[in-house]
């Protein structure tokens, strides 16, 4: 689903709440660049923009070109954190990315990932990012959407994905390693409980998530404990949230967690400034706050908002859900 698009419906083109514009078309008001938050991630010790452009979207942000602008836009905002993914608009994303952020490769932090499982298939997967990426490391390299316990299995059993990982960063191919997920709190669980030098972690965090299957709950606490690099995604649950709260709602929510940065899926430029102005203003919210929010929540929580996560009501079969097509 096109982020915030479900919204232009709206009369008034305000989205509930503080009234935040929505984004698709630039705003009137020309933003120039400045200071964005920072945080220092976890145990790598980098300091990175609390948002970070994710390029999972890509194949909705019109022409290359237009891709190419949104993310050179990106870093004369000041945003230093880029996310991708091996497997992103098919692998067409890494080359956007290697395009347009080889002037600033010694200025950013460059993020991919592999899907694949084995140790041979993710090292591949390395080889070709790193030439679609056009550098010769990343800053950080992920085991991407864990799912399963069998994949568990396969990436720590023997010639599985975590030698190559290994290797990489003995090799400084990849500066630090993490894994990713959106599936099942438990499976996070478990990754962390077979291996406890992971340098970061990616899991959705977002307000209706702490009301099913919660990985703020049950997954943030341990990667707080350890010093992980913890990032965020699912911001606007793929822009359903958006039907219930505005912009700076569900962006004020995510950073008000002790987490260091949240990627954004933008398409335009318009939705990237918009972003950009709310985090310069950004105070964290508080336990009252925070907790009316969630309130608010109860009526869209569950596995027809997070199609992503596994569903466990029984009154809800797959027809009733959207096809998760990744982002």
């Amino acid at each position: 689903m096109k982020r915030r698009t479900i919204m232009q419906g709206l009369a008034g083109g305000a989205i509930s709440g503080l009234g935040t514009p929505l984004a698709g078309a630039r705003t009137n008001t020309q933003l120039e660049a400045g200071e964005i938050p920072r945080r220092v991630f976890g145990k790598t010790g980098v300091s990175l923009s609390v948002i970070g452009l994710a390029s999972g979207r890509f194949y909705l942000a019109g022409t290359d070109d237009d891709a190419i602008a949104l993310t050179r836009r990106a870093v004369d905002l000041g945003i230093n954190y880029f996310d991708t993914a091996h497997t992103y608009w098919g692998g067409h994303s890494e080359e956007i990315f290697g395009v347009a952020l080889k002037p600033s490769r010694r200025n950013i932090f460059l993020t991919t990932k592999s899907n694949k499982r084995t140790r041979k298939g993710a090292e591949e997967d390395l080889a070709t990012s790193l030439r679609k990426l056009q550098t010769d490391y990343l800053d950080l390299w992920q085991v991407h959407e864990i799912q399963t316990m069998a994949e568990v299995e396969t990436v720590f059993g023997p010639g599985g994905a975590i030698e190559a990982f290994e290797a990489a960063k003995k090799a400084g191919k990849a500066r630090f390693i993490g894994f990713t997920g959106h599936h099942d709190p438990a499976i996070h669980l478990e990754m962390l409980r077979r291996y406890d030098k992971w340098d970061t972690i990616l899991m959705p965090l977002h307000i209706a998530d702490p009301l099913y299957l919660s990985f703020e709950k049950q997954v943030l606490p341990i990667a707080i404990e350890r010093g992980m690099g913890i990032q965020g995604m699912k911001n606007f649950g793929n822009a359903k949230l958006l039907s219930t709260f505005s912009v700076r709602e569900c962006l004020g929510y995510v950073l008000s967690l002790p987490i260091h940065c949240t990627a954004i899926g933008c398409t335009t430029i318009g939705q990237l400034e918009d972003d950009v102005r709310i985090v310069k203003s950004f105070k964290p919210f508080g336990e009252e706050q925070i907790a009316a929010l969630r309130k608010r929540a109860e009526r869209v929580k569950g596995p027809l908002l997070e199609d992503w996560k596994k569903n466990t009501d029984s009154r809800i079969s797959m027809l009733h859900r959207h096809d998760y097509v990744g982002g």
